[in-house]
């Protein structure tokens, strides 16, 4: 999935995972302060830089609305660095990954710690992806590329603000009885490492608030160029308020079927343990001192 792209994005959603040498940088120091807690002036900027943007068509009309359901686009940036829990666990094939993290919402750099075991940690600070294992086969799956999709897929609408980010208004559609709102997410050829993603997201037409995400992946380092994996349809579970805004609580991926209805339940996923926090340290997202580089496309 686009993964940081995906916001923008999101960037850091594909990467590959690759082994690289070790980053030979300055060690966290645990005395040192926070820091990129944004003043409220650039707050202020981006959002009215964001609702400009989004009220000029019906699709980005439906996106604002859906900001504004979820608890708004200001109190989100205003909150903090988000951290949560996303435990990820496919029903046959598949690799589970379950982890803790917490994300920079402002510029979308991200650290994750492996649930079972804290001391595997993988990360993205903006222009390099890392990771923290005791040989190659700790974390089975490609970290750059996950580095910053539990993000993307928790924070939506928030993560359809940024640069790159497309936005089309579709027929509506009804589910479970609801008439949605229906908006396809493309992104610009130069966003992220796999801009031939798409979403197409589902809001309720009556409270706005995300019902639906399906989408694809597209990751060059696991398909050629136009090829991707088949359309998922994810099914969003619940409502859980933190701090103003409100999160699903759970998801259940399906492989997409016939009528573009949810066919083969394949993938279970908890949302948890959410929260935002003011006190980061400054080098939090950057490599530490024994992690392993993860080289790009």
């Amino acid at each position: 999935m686009k993964t940081w792209i995906l916001l923008a994005v999101l960037t850091s959603s594909m990467l590959i995972s690759c082994q690289g040498n070790e980053k030979k940088e300055k060690k966290i120091e645990p005395t040192e302060t926070a820091s990129m807690v944004v003043p409220k002036t650039w707050i202020k900027r981006r959002v009215e830089k964001a609702k400009t943007s989004l009220q000029q068509t019906d699709a980005g009309k439906v996106v604002w609305d859906a900001m504004e359901a979820h608890g708004g686009l200001e109190k989100y940036y205003s909150n903090g660095y988000l951290s949560f829990h996303f435990n990820y666990q496919p029903l046959g094939e598949g690799v589970p990954r379950n982890t803790y993290q917490i994300v920079d919402t402002w510029s979308n750099k991200a650290r994750q710690k492996e649930a079972k075991d804290t001391t595997l940690q993988y990360g993205w600070n903006g222009e390099t992806a890392w990771k923290v294992v005791k040989d190659s086969t700790s974390i089975p799956y490609d970290t750059r590329f996950w580095a910053l999709t539990p993000y993307y897929f928790s924070a939506i609408p928030f993560v359809l603000d940024g640069a790159g980010v497309n936005l089309e208004l579709l027929p509506q559609t009804t589910y479970k009885g609801q008439l949605n709102d229906v908006v396809k997410v493309t992104f610009a050829e130069s966003t992220g490492d796999a801009p031939d993603d798409y979403y197409i997201l589902y809001f309720s037409a009556e409270s706005h608030k995300l019902t639906v995400i399906r989408y694809i992946v597209s990751y060059p380092a696991y398909f050629k160029k136009g090829q991707h994996m088949p359309e998922k349809f994810m099914d969003v579970f619940g409502e859980q308020v933190v701090e103003g805004i409100t999160f699903p609580k759970s998801y259940k991926t399906y492989w997409l079927a016939a009528d573009n209805l949810p066919g083969e339940y394949i993938t279970a996923i908890e949302l948890s343990e959410i929260s935002f926090k003011k006190d980061v340290k400054k080098t939090y997202f950057d490599p530490p001192k024994d992690a392993v580089i993860v080289d790009g496309l």
